[in-house]
């Protein structure tokens, strides 16, 4: 039998806001690894077939939607831009839509934080939906996907420059 453990909600929230945007002892995180990039440097890509910042910016905005709509229950097809998961960058490489995209981000992750804030307390351990995963785990797990993408940008970022 699993023993259910206790939970946080305020150490989630604020491991999801270190991932994204406020000051953390690990480096940038994946706010601060999009700051005063160009579009071109959005753009840049590392190789044929290779994933640029920019889509890597969108892939994250997906995934918050993503996750927050499993905690939700919300239905699939609300997403702002049509597709899913990979989202082919820039359609028009300008300042606009760079910033459109951006300012999508943002708003994905205002959306997931305010979903997980309502989330009550004695409710993290518990699964929602069909999920495998409790949604104190699918919350954690945003956070590090948040990282892992804000590390892969500074990979891309470094070879851009090399």
């Amino acid at each position: 039998m699993r023993r259910r453990t206790l939970v946080d909600k305020q150490i989630l929230i604020e491991r999801l806001e270190m991932a994204f945007d406020k000051k953390a002892w690990h480096g940038p995180n994946l706010r601060g690894t999009l700051r005063k990039l160009t579009p071109e440097e959005a753009a840049w890509r590392p190789g044929p077939g290779r994933h640029n910042i920019w889509e890597l910016a969108m892939h994250c905005a997906y995934w918050k939607y993503a996750v927050r709509r499993q905690l939700t229950g919300e239905k699939r097809g609300s997403f702002p831009a049509e597709g899913s998961n990979w989202f082919k960058r820039p359609l028009v490489l300008t300042k606009e839509a760079w910033h459109e995209d951006l300012q999508l981000l943002i708003a994905q992750h205002q959306e997931f934080l305010a979903v997980v804030d309502a989330v009550k307390d004695k409710d993290l351990t518990l699964r929602p939906g069909t999920s495998k995963y409790t949604r104190a785990f699918l919350v954690d797990g945003a956070a590090a996907h948040d990282l892992y993408h804000a590390g892969q940008i500074q990979l891309i970022k470094r070879l851009m420059h090399a």
